[in-house]
């Protein structure tokens, strides 16, 4: 649906607040911007925190500011097939390649040989500007059999936060999370 469409049919019901439920219009940082300018509540993160998380080469720089461990990678967007190749000769096999826009699973290959960088690269970045409309990629060293783990956040805007528990979401298929468990079986619970 389109954002005007929304905004439009908000006003004219006079609807305070809309909650995007979750998908992309919950994560599109314009239909939150148009809701704050058209004195709509936006019933989730502010617009400017959507445009940080949803580039995952600038969520991990706020990651990297706030001390939080990350898996070693690149810190800035690929240009091309050659920086991917350069970057995988002086850092090593496996890696995982990643849209930086992406979701989903989609723009996303693990590399195990150097000769399929470049292949692996390409694929990846069109796929992305594709799906995404943009194109940049990074690199992150593979981790093999990880657990993915989530924890979901509710604040308010007079400060209240909860957090919803964990969940397992490490059944997946072609990156894409199928199965989400909660909680979390096998979370030692001092890292809970």
């Amino acid at each position: 649906m389109a954002i005007d469409a929304v905004i439009n049919i908000a006003r004219r019901n006079k609807v305070d607040a809309i909650h995007p439920g979750y998908g992309f219009m919950s994560e599109n940082s314009e239909f939150a911007k148009a809701c704050q300018d058209n004195g709509i509540i936006f019933i989730g993160p502010r617009y400017e925190t959507i445009i940080r998380m949803g580039d995952k080469i600038a969520a991990k720089k706020v990651a990297n500011e706030c001390k939080v461990p990350v898996v070693p990678g690149t810190i800035e967007p690929l240009e091309d097939k050659e920086a991917a190749y350069q970057w995988c000769v002086e850092n090593g096999l496996p890696v995982m390649m990643k849209a930086s826009m992406g979701g989903g699973g989609r723009g996303m290959r693990v590399v195990r040989e150097m000769e399929d960088v470049k292949e692996a690269f390409e694929r990846c970045s069109s796929e992305a500007l594709t799906a995404f409309g943009d194109g940049s990629m990074f690199i992150e060293r593979l981790v093999e059999k990880p657990r993915h783990i989530e924890v979901q956040i509710i604040a308010d805007s007079f400060g209240n936060t909860i957090h919803l528990f964990d969940r397992d979401c490490s059944v997946q298929r072609r990156h894409q999370k199928v199965v989400e468990i909660a909680p979390a079986s096998g979370l030692k619970p001092e890292i809970r």
